[in-house]
């Protein structure tokens, strides 16, 4: 079984990004968990907007706009605690928490307080999928692994809202007709766009595409189906393509290197 740390290729600290739609609150606590159960210190956060953390995903919450005041309470809790959530601001009509600034979380990471920062660096309406805005995503500088999201629940679905955050967006980049049912193909296509989730990706960071929601054989198979496309492409820019489920346990349930083609042209092979 692998565990999401060697999944997504973590080293011994870091900051991890996550972008993309269908299952980056999830993973984001999913990952901090596991983490934190080997001792490390990890920091939960935005630079968008969260729903405020339910206890089974976080007990200790700090809000704070000042770096200084978040550490200072930081350094109190990580005492008797591995995993904190910090935000700006809540916003109780919404329930939800207002993150921190790129420039914010590099200065929580300049000061070593945290081994690792996990920052949800995008928004996408409850959608499965989604295509950025101009002003999107949101990522740190000092971000080390970059992971793109995609829920796999919405290949094969109509290319319209109910599916597809930014939809006509999506359009754009996927080269398919509103309306028109989302390919695996398709979804390939917008995940290496030049305009797609990766963009503003710091040159230095791993990218990995997660395909989740693969509980269930048919998006499973979509999921296969996508990182077929992806391995086929001669250049996209990522380092690994994972196929899991961060709502069950294994979170991770396959992995395709894209720098290794020869070694899972097999396993692509499988029967679906």
């Amino acid at each position: 079984m692998v565990s999401l740390r060697e999944g997504l290729m973590l080293g011994e600290s870091g900051v991890v990004s996550l972008v993309g739609a269908g299952g980056k609150t999830s993973l984001m606590f999913k990952l901090a968990h596991e983490l934190a159960m080997a001792g490390e210190s990890v920091l939960t956060t935005t630079t968008t907007k969260i729903y405020e953390p339910l206890p089974e995903q976080s007990t200790n919450l700090i809000i704070s706009d000042s770096v200084s005041k978040m550490l200072n309470r930081a350094r109190k809790t990580l005492k008797d605690h591995h995993h904190i959530t910090a935000a700006a601001e809540k916003l109780p009509d919404q329930r939800k928490l207002c993150g921190f600034t790129p420039e914010f979380v590099q200065a929580i990471w300049n000061s070593h307080l945290f081994r690792w920062i996990l920052v949800e660096a995008d928004g996408a309406a409850g959608r499965p999928l989604k295509a950025p805005a101009e002003h999107e995503p949101v990522i740190p500088a000092c971000t080390s692994q970059l992971v793109g999201i995609v829920g796999l629940s919405g290949a094969g679905k109509p290319l319209n809202d109910l599916w597809v955050f930014r939809h006509e967006r999506f359009v754009q980049l996927s080269g398919l007709a509103h309306g028109s049912e989302v390919t695996e193909a398709a979804i390939a296509a917008a995940l290496v766009h030049e305009k797609g989730i990766f963009k503003n990706a710091p040159a230095v960071a791993v990218r990995i595409a997660f395909c989740n929601q693969a509980d269930v054989p048919r998006n499973l198979a979509a999921g296969r189906k996508i990182a077929r496309a992806l391995i086929e492409k001669k250049k996209t820019g990522l380092n690994r393509v994972v196929i899991g489920q961060t709502l069950f346990d294994p979170p991770v349930l396959e992995l395709y290197d894209l720098n290794a083609k020869s070694e899972y042209e097999a396993s692509l092979n499988q029967p679906e």
